[in-house]
């Protein structure tokens, strides 16, 4: 991520004063990020475990955690609460009130709670635990929104003049139209929150308005008429070849009047096949920074980070979350 970019995003972040969760502090690359966001004030941080194991910990790190504050889930006065409202969430699944109360001590699953309760804006996890994992928790804790039917991604490209947002690249593998027009609004959402642009969205295609036809065509012009219907407010249009979403004089003239052609700066893939490889052609041969995969589609913010991350990047990704929040 080029740096005046990179420290926009912090100073955003920093001037929101919002608290972030991390959950996992048995991880040493955490207590550093921690250490870190609140050293350079990006955020009030979060963290959970046994307290005098993360000391402990930090002291053969060399790691000041003043600032940080630290909740045992174990010991919790929250735990009783968050037990609660967990079995009453999954009790439709069978869960008891003793598996409720066992599956809210772990790390993921109380900092999801604590997001879902008010207690953070926002949680980055997944520098040891699987995405599946972050997923559940986030999923059944946080939840999502009213009128969004799916989790999705979106990777934010950054170029030195210019960011698109791409959705769907990590998750979904092949959305129907409803989840279609679902990750175009939310990736519609997040652009705006990031780069406090207008969201232009181009429901990509290998057809642009007619120029073929095929079954896979309909599922993208079923999920553009729903997005029309639940956000009008959106500048949206379909189908678009992306020669036609991106170059003015090629959207002029492939799709004359349409409101979002040559200056799309959302792209909306039909499926993960495609979207996965448009983001990394864009990022391997066309020199973008690729920023991401970020998880949208839940109430707040509980973002998933690589298991290879680096303490820069734990604390690039709750920068952005703080913004999404």
């Amino acid at each position: 991520m080029p740096n005046e970019l990179l420290e926009k995003i912090k100073e955003k972040a920093a001037a929101l004063k919002k608290t972030v969760v991390l959950p996992e502090s048995h991880d040493e690359r955490v207590l550093k990020a921690a250490e870190k966001l609140t050293k350079e004030k990006v955020a009030s941080v979060i963290t959970l475990g046994n307290e005098d194991r993360i000391y402990e910990d930090a002291k053969k790190l060399n790691v000041d955690l003043t600032g940080v504050r630290i909740i045992d889930p174990a010991k919790s006065d929250k735990l009783s609460d968050f037990t609660n409202i967990f079995y009453n969430l999954r009790k439709h699944k069978g869960i008891t009130i003793e598996q409720a109360r066992e599956t809210i001590q772990r790390d993921l699953f109380f900092g999801a709670m604590m997001v879902r309760e008010g207690m953070a804006d926002a949680s980055v996890a997944g520098s040891t635990a699987s995405t599946a994992d972050v997923m559940r928790a986030g999923i059944q804790c946080v939840g999502m929104p009213e009128g969004i039917s799916v989790v999705s991604s979106f990777f934010w490209m950054v170029f030195p003049d210019k960011t698109y947002s791409y959705a769907d690249c990590a998750v979904v593998p092949d959305p129907d139209a409803n989840q279609l027009a679902d990750i175009a609004i939310s990736t519609a959402d997040n652009h705006r929150k990031l780069t406090e642009e207008e969201p232009y969205v181009a429901m990509l295609s290998f057809s642009t308005k007619g120029s073929a036809q095929h079954e896979s065509i309909d599922k993208i012009l079923e999920a553009l008429k729903i997005v029309k219907e639940k956000r009008p407010d959106i500048n949206i249009d379909g189908e678009l070849q992306f020669d036609a979403a991106v170059i003015e004089s090629i959207g002029q003239r492939k799709a004359p009047g349409s409101p979002v052609a040559g200056k799309a700066n959302v792209m909306i893939f039909p499926d993960l096949n495609a979207g996965n490889i448009a983001y990394k052609i864009t990022q391997r041969l066309g020199g973008a920074e690729a920023i991401g995969p970020l998880v949208q589609g839940l109430k707040k913010p509980f973002f998933d980070l690589s298991r290879g991350c680096s303490v820069d990047d734990i604390v690039n990704t709750v920068a952005i979350a703080i913004l999404m929040s």
